[in-house]
């Protein structure tokens, strides 16, 4: 088959993409790399700053024209796959719709579904948008409704998904959100992983549990990371002959994957049910996650044995009880690692996953 995957979340279309060529297609992958990450991808299409960096993407991307039809499949990575406006985007949506066979649309992260359903529906005990019945007013959180409730974003989204071929939500998050509207063409399939070569199931340090967080800046409070990084800094000043603190603060992908190695647990998101892309990650290389890992996340996978996520409530106070506990029991550590690749390695391996895609795609 031929394949354009279009965007990218974390690197979900490039390790997408390695699998589909592993299995034999011809894929194409088109992307501003993920902003500051800077993923692979066989054409960039990054937007330079302010007014003219529009005028140059447009530029581009009218130039491309050519080489976004005659495709088996597109996947779009969001409504907002290229860096330009809403308005602008519905003319390249249906450019794509009508030059290539079928249109697939993911369900991997911001968009009017997530956003509505958590706001009002909240289909989740907790989210990004609320906390039980409650819903967030932090600047980042008010700063996505007002982008996508009630704007052209918002009727975008809902032309796309509504015409597309189908809905692939990546987390049981995102498939909460989607499935009840569409219920007759959205799948989940998890995340792809490709498996490292190696991996380190046995502690990072004998004296001493490493623990890793990675921070973005302008996403801190939104994604609770602000008050898992507190509570971890808290353990390490009661514990400072147990317990390293490693910290990376918007660093490209490659610098931290590499900054990760060496880690016993990494801390994710706070208010995640489920591990997304960068936990996958670490887990593959023997690495313990702090974050999502509630029964919807081992129930939409049908796990039943392998529970190797250490699961916390959004809050402080259950962000430093799981990390205490761990720095005070580091004899739980090896067997964590050793569930955490094989948990991997049973449900999200790139090979799998793509099998998992062809499958939906051309079912």
């Amino acid at each position: 088959m031929k394949i354009l995957l279009l965007g990218e979340y974390s690197n979900v279309h490039n390790t997408l993409a390695l699998g589909l060529r592993a299995l034999g297609h011809q894929v194409v992958v088109i992307s501003n790399g993920d902003f500051w990450k800077d993923y692979p991808r066989d054409i960039d299409v990054a937007r330079m700053p302010g007014k003219l960096g529009g005028i140059m993407l447009m530029a581009k991307l009218y130039a491309l024209l050519p080489k976004l039809r005659g495709y088996d499949v597109v996947q779009l990575i969001n409504p907002i796959f290229f860096e330009l406006k809403a308005e602008r985007l519905f003319w390249f949506y249906r450019y794509l719709r009508q030059h290539n066979k079928r249109v697939f649309l993911g369900a991997f992260g911001m968009d009017y579904y997530w956003v509505h359903a958590c706001t009002y529906e909240k289909p989740l005990r907790y989210s990004d948008f609320n906390i039980g019945n409650h819903v967030r007013t932090d600047t980042e959180a008010v700063k996505y409704q007002r982008d996508w409730l009630g704007t052209t974003k918002e009727q975008l989204n809902k032309l796309i998904a509504q015409d597309c071929d189908g809905i692939i939500a990546g987390l049981y998050e995102y498939w909460a959100c989607y499935s009840p509207v569409y219920a007759d063409k959205t799948c989940f399939i998890p995340f792809p992983i490709k498996m490292p070569e190696s991996y380190n199931t046995e502690r990072a340090q004998k004296s001493k549990v490493v623990i890793f967080i990675g921070i973005n800046r302008e996403r801190s409070v939104y994604k609770g990371t602000d008050i898992m990084l507190q509570a971890a800094k808290d353990v390490q000043h009661k514990y400072p002959q147990r317990m390293k603190l490693n910290i990376a603060e918007s660093v490209p992908f490659a610098e931290y994957s590499q900054l990760m190695e060496g880690s016993d647990a990494i801390l994710d998101q706070l208010y995640a049910y489920t591990p997304s892309m960068n936990p996958l990650l670490a887990m593959s290389k023997g690495i313990i996650c702090i974050g999502g890992g509630e029964p919807e996340n081992y129930e939409i996978i049908n796990e039943t044995e392998l529970c190797p996520i250490i699961n916390v409530e959004p809050t402080y106070e259950s962000v430093y009880h799981e990390l205490e506990q761990l720095v005070l029991n580091p004899n739980r550590i090896p067997e964590l690692k050793r569930q955490s690749v094989a948990y991997v390695k049973k449900h999200h391996d790139y090979l799998k996953v793509a099998q998992q895609y062809l499958d939906f795609w051309t079912k």
